[in-house]
C-alpha cells in the first residue's frame, strides 16, 4: 500500500496513477498525516472460477436455490 501526503500526490500524480495501475495496489492520501482518500484500481474482469473457484465444493444448499425467501426477509 502506498501512503502519500496531498501535495505530493499533486506534484507525482501520473506516476502514482501508473504505479497502481500496474501493480494493483492501493494508496491512501493523507492531509497533515491524517488519512483521507483511499485510491484503488478497477478490478479487471475475472472468470467464474477466478472469482468463485476457492468455493468449489464448499457450499451446501438446503433446499432448491429458486425458492422463495420472502418469509425470510419478513422475519427481519
Amino acid at each position: 500500500m502506498i501512503t502519500i501526503s496531498k501535495s505530493k500526490l499533486k506534484a507525482q500524480m501520473l506516476q502514482i496513477f501508473r504505479q497502481i495501475e500496474q501493480t494493483g495496489e492501493e494508496a491512501i492520501v493523507t492531509d497533515n498525516q491524517r488519512p483521507v482518500l483511499r485510491i484503488t484500481p478497477l478490478k479487471r474482469n475475472v472468470t467464474v472460477h477466478e472469482a468463485f473457484g476457492a468455493f468449489q465444493g464448499r457450499i451446501r444448499y438446503n433446499e432448491p436455490i429458486t425458492t422463495p425467501t420472502t418469509i425470510e426477509w419478513t422475519a427481519v
